[in-house]
């Protein structure tokens, strides 16, 4: 779908009153293009004070402008500004992309589901990560319909994709709402039995895009419990209890309080790389999960879900010698993803939330980012 590049501007300054949000559109022209015969382009969302864009290619989530808490706006997500700088990647993959079939990791690629052993592609020390080589964040999703306030996308995750057993129909809507919320709904159905745990992958930093450190954002989890890793960032099994450590965020914390703590878990990942299991008060509602906050800008994400764990990662392999959209380096621990899921390497733990789908059965999930300011 096209869209007027100077209309679509024009409409975005009126509806934001007489203040000038100085919001970069970019056009079609930097996007459109054809992976394995299908076709790309980028979608502009607004609703309330939020305006995103979105390439079809991996679903990502291009840019993301929320205002401040004296209306100046920023891009509080990372991307690319062409299409070819995700196709062709230098750096960070998984770029504001959704992730599966099997977000996180799967311990040395295997599992084994109603005793025939599955064997998937490596692509992190040995391990699968977010779905292999060509997971979701590397195809072309089909678009279902496409309005100011919501694209939806479906794919097709065909029997044998990647290792994974059964053609796996998804259905993914992303939905801005007039609360300032960006909302993800997920839908999948299998033809045959299989594994499925999808996530969203945003990179955020609340000053804006290349604007500095995420260490003194303030964050919350309502979580008492994390699955400790080992050197690969594969759970062990435990289920720990975070009181007294460097990864109880229950109360309020800066990000860099205690990320360099002498903690073997925070060797393991670098810093926080760790799955959080949620504190939660039912099965399946949706439910408050995280909170952030950068206390400069005022600007907040609140983090809700039906889903029973989230991922937290600080930013810890960026490197710097990859700019982001606007020119800017994207440095180490200048961004930060919390994602919404299940548990990494459920299939090969018993103990663990059941990530296993059937056929007849429905995989759903809701994740929101909520935006505001304080």
């Amino acid at each position: 779908m096209k869209r007027n590049f100077i209309t679509l501007c024009t409409l975005l300054l009126t509806a934001c009153g007489s203040q000038d949000p100085k919001i970069t559109l970019f056009g079609n022209e930097a996007f459109q293009t054809e992976v394995d015969g299908k076709p790309v382009g980028i979608y502009t969302l607004h609703a309330g004070e939020v305006t995103m864009q979105v390439t079809n290619y991996g679903a990502r989530v291009v840019s993301l402008w929320t205002p401040d808490r004296t209306g100046n706006y920023e891009d509080i997500v990372l991307g690319y500004e062409t299409i070819d700088r995700y196709i062709n990647n230098a750096g960070e993959r998984f770029l504001g992309a959704v992730v599966g079939p099997y977000a996180n990791r799967i311990a040395k690629g295997r599992f084994t589901l109603d005793g025939t052993e599955y064997n998937l592609p490596t692509n992190d020390n040995g391990q699968t990560l977010h779905g292999g080589l060509e997971g979701l964040d590397r195809v072309v999703w089909d678009v279902v319909s496409a309005s100011e306030e919501r694209l939806v996308m479906k794919y097709l995750h065909a029997d044998g994709q990647e290792g994974f057993p059964g053609n796996l129909q998804i259905e993914m809507t992303y939905s801005l709402t007039p609360e300032n919320e960006f909302r993800i709904d997920y839908r999948a159905t299998t033809d045959k039995p299989t594994v499925v745990n999808l996530s969203h992958h945003p990179f955020f930093n609340l000053k804006g895009e290349g604007n500095g450190t995420i260490l003194d954002h303030i964050l919350t989890i309502n979580a008492s419990h994390i699955t400790p890793v080992d050197s690969v960032l594969i759970p062990t099994g435990e289920i720990a209890d975070v009181t007294g450590t460097p990864f109880d965020f229950r109360q309020p914390h800066t990000i860099g309080e205690r990320i360099g703590a002498d903690n073997e878990q925070l060797r393991n990942g670098a810093g926080y790389d760790h799955n959080w299991i949620l504190d939660r008060k039912t099965a399946a509602d949706i439910e408050l999960s995280a909170t952030v906050l950068e206390p400069v800008s005022g600007r907040t994400i609140e983090v809700l879900t039906d889903q029973p764990a989230m991922q937290f990662y600080s930013g810890n392999f960026f490197d710097g010698k990859v700019n982001g959209k606007y020119g800017k380096p994207l440095r180490y621990r200048e961004s930060l993803a919390l994602e919404t899921q299940r548990c990494p390497d459920s299939p090969n733990h018993d103990n663990f939330p059941s990530t296993v789908l059937r056929p007849g059965e429905e995989y759903t999930q809701v994740c929101v980012y909520r935006f505001g300011v304080k």
